[in-house]
């Protein structure tokens, strides 16, 4: 764990030195201590290991394997499974003794002109959407990773901050102690250095909490124990959506299924013709020769505008519907993208300043520690130099979780995947 340079100053020097840097190297974290740099997973490890334990995968592979057999339906020479037909019919009476005839046929549904094409570019057109579906979400949940990893990786930050003010304190707490025994400071300064001490105690007890509910967050979602390593900034491109992005792909495949279940809609104005195929064996009676015929059928149902103009309509409202929904997605993601660019440039900003505030008021208790050794100071103000240096030390490492995290949101806003 690294000492921070606003607690070089107290530290160096006297008597707090060599115990303070030696609690300090000892401080365990909560999250599993990771040595090497490589036994830590990237963030599309993570991201792959939270897809494989998502609802969205398992939903994807499904929306494929009907494409799949929209296809394989597609590519049948038959419309429909074929149909066994089976007849008997017997004379009855004197006169129609022996008299018997059996009929066996198939019948098989065919496309009408046209349909199979568009049936098969129907299909394609789903298996597009299904793999266009399955990208957004991958993006989605990428979202939530990294939300995830931004939100732990700020927490590690004010836990490590928590514990070396917590260390600082009990320091400062024992070396009071020691010099009131000695009659150079009164018992209350002891009291006061003691109850900032529980204080502090308290702090990194509560940041600690939230920091195991984050992490068991993570686990929950990725299934790994180590956070991930933190994604490497890229450097931005223009204002101007890429047409590339998962959810503009996924509203441009939604459109064009729409319109080829349209366009199958209006090729299939009726059932399916059929094609029969038909063996005929006749008795006319007893002692004469049996007869048999084979016979062709074709069956084709009369499709009209009025029958069909329910399942076109509804093609037509899917149309509208995706065109509307691919405006409104665009308008979104522009707005989604403007608004990161925003808050980029403000955690920025942000973190610069509090980076300056923290160097400010780190040198500031240097100055009155060396004041209160010099007996120039009270404790009291000693004190308040080291809360306020501790929690502007605090605001700027989380601005700088904020900024990453921040960074983080644009790569998401342009749809982009590590």
């Amino acid at each position: 764990m690294k000492t921070h340079p606003w607690l070089v100053p107290w530290l160096v020097g006297g008597t707090l030195a060599a115990s303070a840097l030696a609690c300090a190297a000892q401080a365990q974290p909560v999250l599993p201590a990771v040595s090497p740099a490589a036994t830590r997973p990237s963030l599309a490890q993570a991201i792959a290991a939270a897809w494989q334990r998502s609802i969205e995968a398992t939903q994807s592979q499904g929306q494929q394997r009907q494409a799949q057999a929209d296809q394989t339906v597609a590519s049948s020479w038959l419309a429909a499974p074929p149909a066994l037909q089976a007849s008997q019919r017997q004379g009855r009476g004197s006169a129609a003794e022996g008299q018997r005839e059996t009929e066996l046929g198939v019948a098989l549904p065919v496309w009408r002109i046209g349909a199979r094409a568009t049936a098969g570019q129907a299909a394609q057109a789903e298996l597009e959407w299904a793999q266009a579906a399955e990208s957004a979400a991958r993006l989605r949940l990428a979202g939530q990773v990294r939300e995830t990893q931004g939100q732990l990786a700020g927490l590690e930050s004010e836990h490590r901050l928590a514990a070396l003010q917590n260390q600082l304190l009990q320091r400062l707490a024992e070396d009071v102690d020691r010099r009131v025994k000695a009659g150079d400071l009164a018992p209350a300064d002891a009291m006061a250095t003691r109850a900032e001490w529980l204080a502090s105690q308290a702090q990194e007890a509560e940041v600690q909490q939230k920091l195991r509910a984050q992490q068991a967050q993570w686990q929950w979602l990725t299934g790994l124990a180590i956070p991930a390593e933190p994604e490497p900034p890229r450097a931005a491109s223009g204002f101007d959506l890429d047409e590339a992005h998962p959810e503009l792909q996924l509203a441009a495949r939604a459109v064009e299924r729409a319109q080829r279940k349209l366009s199958l809609a209006q090729v299939q104005r009726g059932d399916n013709p059929e094609l029969g195929v038909h063996l005929r064996q006749e008795r006319p009676g007893q002692g004469m020769p049996t007869q048999s015929s084979v016979g062709v059928s074709l069956r084709l149902p009369f499709g009209t505008d009025t029958h069909a103009q329910p399942r076109i309509a509804a093609a037509l409202t899917e149309v509208d519907l995706a065109l509307t929904q691919q405006q409104r997605i665009r308008d979104r993601l522009a707005a989604e993208l403007q608004l990161a660019r925003t808050q980029l440039q403000a955690a920025e900003s942000q973190a610069q300043l509090e980076a300056q505030r923290a160097m400010l008021l780190r040198e500031r208790a240097g100055h009155i520690e060396k004041a209160f050794k010099a007996g120039e100071s009270p404790l009291p103000e000693l004190l308040r130099a080291l809360g306020a240096a501790a929690q502007a030390e605090a605001a700027s490492e989380r601005q700088q979780a904020h900024l990453r995290l921040a960074q983080a949101r644009l790569q998401q806003a342009q749809g982009l995947l590590p």
